[in-house]
């Protein structure tokens, strides 16, 4: 069977130095925040809110809706003006549901569930309970909701790995987490293990970040669970297969997770968000991400309120550098992020960073032909074929880029970055996994449509079949009836006749 493996990868230059050493500071409120109802993997959350509603700090504005889906917190208090379609931060430009807050700069907290005053006593579910209350998802940029994968303790998972890898170039917000908030992180760990039931905390942490490492071996020093794990600096070493690989030397077959190697992965700075919902009851109003690139001032990392609208943050960077709109805005790191449409979009749970890129940086090239060198197939960190895969996909020929795994590609890059050709390998592979994707949503809603007709037929058919019997009944006992009335009759004809005549009595004289 095809597995995930530690091979491969690529080294870019990780440009880190412009913010790794700038503490986490406050963003001011700022004048309006704009929510999209849709700021987590699954289906959006639906408001429960209206326009004029006055809300606290923590109250509810939008419930999740469907298996998977997470709620949207009010990050201070101010009053609804909107829930109007606005363009959402992601490259298609499309609008998106999304709810319009204007802070009173009172920033008054509204009534919270008390907090889990032991939590490694508490019922697990008691914990699930709480973080999917408080809308905590992935924060390494995949923005799962976490709570579902803290159901995952059913499949027995006994190592918990957190991910403080941070391989993507420029991106510094988990290590300055980790540099300034250790103890907080750790015991967000521990509640997690708790909650999974596992016995084993790793937590992994490239060694480009030496004060983080020392930092969480100090926090980590009193619980012998945890282990803190230097790991070689090799992109995507984030990876949740890659980086399951690196620090346990399990591998994870194709088409699985890693819980079903018993492993569940989770990023630093959800498991700090996880502690504040537990110990505190906050819910996920805000989160730390890195502004960096040539394009901008200065590169800062900020604490920032959900819903702030990058324009805003740019402005409290000092703008773009001599005035200059960069080459390209990116939302998270240069090899996973995606572009922005515009700056007036909002920071929403997965932003991890944004980054002012000039043309010098993104050294855009036009593709040329495949000249097959291999460089491609040398790096990918899954042991796949993207020179193949590409062929096939040119081709429309998604069904063999599946079957040489094109779904186990992650997405990570490399083989576009090393290409000498500067073919746009990865974009080949999205594109084919998206139709590959929406295909198997068609298939499934198909099936359903032919369950549900299947069972409407069947109703009716049961229902035909319901009034045939019933008619059956009716006729046989109307049958029943004519034939009881008939012998009744025939019975008082032979009773008549049989009878002797009755004397008339005579007139008196």
């Amino acid at each position: 069977m095809k597995t995930f493996h530690v091979e491969g990868g690529i080294h870019p230059e990780y440009r880190k130095e412009r913010t790794q050493e700038n503490a986490i500071v406050a963003l001011p409120m700022p004048k309006i925040l704009c929510l999209p109802l849709k700021q987590h993997a699954g289906a959006p959350a639906e408001p429960v809110v209206s326009s004029g509603k006055r809300v606290k700090k923590g109250d509810l504005l939008a419930k999740p809706q469907g298996a998977v889906s997470a709620p949207i917190h009010a990050p201070t208090s101010g009053t609804v003006v909107d829930i109007t379609d606005m363009t959402a931060p992601h490259p298609s430009g499309l609008a998106q549901k999304t709810i319009v807050l204007r802070p009173d700069g009172k920033d008054e907290w509204g009534a919270l569930p008390p907090p889990i005053e032991n939590p490694f006593a508490a019922d697990p579910a008691e914990i699930d309970a709480r973080v999917g209350w408080a809308g905590i998802v992935g924060l390494g940029g995949a923005a799962f909701p976490s709570a579902i994968k803290f159901g995952l303790r059913s499949k027995k998972p006994d190592i918990l790995v957190l991910n403080g890898a941070e391989c993507e170039p420029y991106l510094t917000c988990d290590d300055r987490i980790m540099q300034e908030h250790a103890d907080e992180v750790v015991d967000g760990a521990r509640i997690m293990a708790h909650a999974l039931g596992v016995s084993q905390i790793l937590i992994a942490i490239e060694t480009n970040k030496p004060a983080a490492i020392v930092a969480m071996t100090v926090a980590a020093a009193g619980y012998p669970a945890v282990v803190v794990m230097p790991i070689p600096v090799q992109y995507p070493m984030g990876s949740e297969k890659h980086l399951t690989k690196a620090v346990t030397g399990r591998e994870t077959p194709a088409g699985k997770m890693t819980a079903d190697i018993g492993v569940v992965v989770h990023n630093v700075a959800t498991a700090r968000a996880v502690r504040e919902a537990v110990r505190f009851g906050w819910p996920l109003i805000s989160r730390v991400i890195t502004l960096s690139g040539a394009g901008l001032t200065r590169g800062m990392n900020i604490k920032v309120p959900l819903g702030t609208m990058v324009v805003d943050l740019i402005e409290f960077c000092g703008g773009f550098k001599d005035g200059i709109a960069p080459q390209r805005l990116i939302s998270g790191g240069p090899m996973m992020g995606h572009p922005l449409p515009s700056l007036d979009v909002p920071v929403i749970k997965g932003t991890c960073g944004i980054l002012a890129l000039t043309k010098a940086e993104i050294n855009e090239q036009p593709a040329g032909p495949c000249i097959r060198c291999g460089g491609c197939v040398s790096v990918c960190p899954c042991g796949l074929v993207p020179l193949e895969m590409a062929a096939f996909i040119r081709h429309d020929n998604l069904e063999q880029a599946e079957q040489i795994g094109v779904r186990d590609c992650v997405s990570c890059g490399s083989c576009s970055y090393i290409c000498p050709s500067h073919i746009p390998l990865v974009q080949y592979f999205n594109y084919a996994k998206g139709k590959l994707n929406a295909a198997d949503r068609d298939h499934r809603k198909q099936e359903r449509l032919k369950g549900l007709v299947e069972g409407r037929m069947a109703r009716m058919e049961k229902q035909r079949k319901a009034k045939a019997e019933a008619a059956a009944t009716a006729a046989a006992a109307k049958k029943a009836q004519a034939a009881a009335t008939a012998a009744a009759a025939a019975a008082a004809g032979t009773a008549t006749a049989a009878a002797p005549p009755t004397e008339t009595p005579k007139a008196s004289a």
